[in-house]
């Protein structure tokens, strides 16, 4: 169906229509409706909906600034319904900057919403334990003890945790069924990883003439669940060359608040971020890597967060220039000629939205990956249409989240592949407990742990020196 959602509203905008800034009401003037973002679109894929299209919903975000439709609960629906995994912004020929439309007027609506008391539980559960890595520590330390008496997993094969809520039940489904007990804090690699003259012969030196300051973004919920990733990370990083600095002081990114609909305390670990990262008086890092593509997308976003904040904007600024994914630092630097181990193993590769979407990283990663000896990379039919983890929406539209799942690992299964490279920990997470639900054979890696192999054997730290 082509017709947009509502029609076109009138060029005087009404006062009592929600009070979009602007600068993000001129994004959707942008919007042609030419149709090209549908297909790129993974509500609309599903449902076949308009209303739930890039083009539809950028109708019914212009229809309530222009007052001319009301935030009933059906159009709240439907922008509830989106993923904000940008797959739009790439399709879009006329640069509509999508996200912050949707996300604005999250802001704007989330004060004049009810919530229901599970809704409100999740809520509590993302603000004050996710983006705490010791309180998440400390909420699955039960679940790792059970994991290391070898009860979890009877647990989950008697089918107990079925009489969850279903939120809760997802949230369980998504808990790696290994993982360390309490997991280590980030701490740098310099002291034992620094590049030797061994290693040096295998090629070119990085393209930097001093040896870069990397300042490493670890992530909440990243930091916790998938520690090991960031470690084998940091230890890449240096073997080619760059001084990995954990600064200790950083928080959150923000994320989950920001796609939320709660801008404030967004703005807040951003600042704390720059403030860490981009010091006023001091050396501020050469550049800032994660490994989590949700967190790098957001880091990147830092100077349109704090536009209008006359102390911060300009430090903003400088912080999201310094950006980087893992992937990108890691072929600057050089990494492959270090890759000398051979990873006989057929993998594909699925884009995650934040890094390919957000960052438009797609090259990178994939360079990456043929460059290390005897892997065999095989093309992943719709590679780039999300997975349903986007940050906590599998939590919060578990049913729409796993039908995506479900096609993703669908695809997953039709490459033959038995190993799916992603680079974020939300789509590895994803990707991995649907298809342990689905009774599919496929495990869920990030690039970082096949290049740890490829490049230091199977050993899975190295001594110190």
């Amino acid at each position: 169906m082509n017709t947009p959602a509502v029609t076109t509203p009138t060029a005087d905008r009404k006062s009592a229509g929600l009070p979009l800034d602007p600068r993000t009401y001129d994004r959707a003037l942008s919007c042609v409706h030419c149709g090209l973002c549908l297909p790129a679109c993974p509500t609309y894929v599903q449902t076949g909906q308009e209303a739930d299209s890039p083009r539809g919903r950028i109708q019914l975000i212009r229809g309530l600034a222009d007052g001319v439709i009301e935030p009933t609960e059906s159009v709240r629906r439907h922008l509830d319904l989106c993923l904000d995994c940008r797959g739009c912004e790439t399709a879009c020929p006329s640069g509509v900057v999508y996200h912050e439309l949707i996300e604005e007027t999250r802001a704007l609506l989330a004060p004049s919403q009810s919530v229901p008391l599970q809704g409100r539980l999740m809520r509590w559960l993302f603000f004050h334990i996710f983006v705490y890595p010791t309180r998440l520590k400390l909420a699955l330390l039960p679940a790792r003890v059970l994991q290391k008496l070898g009860i979890y997993r009877l647990l989950r094969k008697s089918g107990l945790f079925g009489v969850l809520p279903t939120q809760l039940r997802k949230m369980e489904q998504m808990l790696p069924a290994e993982g360390p007990l309490w997991p280590k804090k980030f701490a740098s690699p310099v002291g034992w990883a620094r590049p030797t003259t061994e290693t040096q012969r295998g090629g070119p030196s990085p393209p930097y003439v001093a040896k870069p300051r990397i300042g490493f973004f670890t992530g909440c919920i990243g930091s916790v669940m998938f520690e090991k990733v960031n470690r084998q990370a940091a230890e890449l990083l240096a073997a080619a060359g760059a001084e990995v600095l954990p600064v200790s002081s950083q928080i959150c990114c923000g994320a989950l608040h920001q796609h939320s609909g709660f801008p404030r305390p967004a703005m807040e670990f951003a600042r704390r971020n720059i403030d860490a990262f981009v010091p006023k008086d001091g050396p501020a890092v050469d550049l800032i890597t994660t490994t989590i593509s949700g967190c790098g997308a957001m880091l990147h976003e830092y100077d349109h967060l704090l536009r209008d904040d006359p102390e911060y904007a300009d430090r903003a600024r400088i912080f999201a220039s310094k950006v980087r994914d893992i992937s990108q630092v890691l072929l600057e630097l050089g990494v492959s000629r270090l890759l000398k181990y051979p990873v006989n193993e057929t993998v594909t590769y699925h884009d995650a939205c934040h890094l390919a979407h957000a960052q438009r990283v797609t090259a990178p990663p994939r360079q990456l990956l043929a460059a290390i000896p005897s892997l065999k990379l095989v093309p992943l039919p719709e590679s780039d249409l999300c997975c349903g983890a986007a940050g906590t929406y599998n939590l919060t539209e578990p049913e729409m989240s796993a039908s995506l799942a479900q096609r993703k690992v669908r695809n997953v299964a039709s490459t033959g592949a038995a190993i799916c490279v992603t680079g974020n920990v939300g789509c590895a997470m994803q990707i991995q407990s649907q298809a342990d639900s689905d009774g599919v054979a496929v495990r869920a890696v990030h690039p970082v742990e096949l290049l740890h192999r490829a490049c230091f054997g199977n050993r899975a730290d190295l001594p110190a020196n």
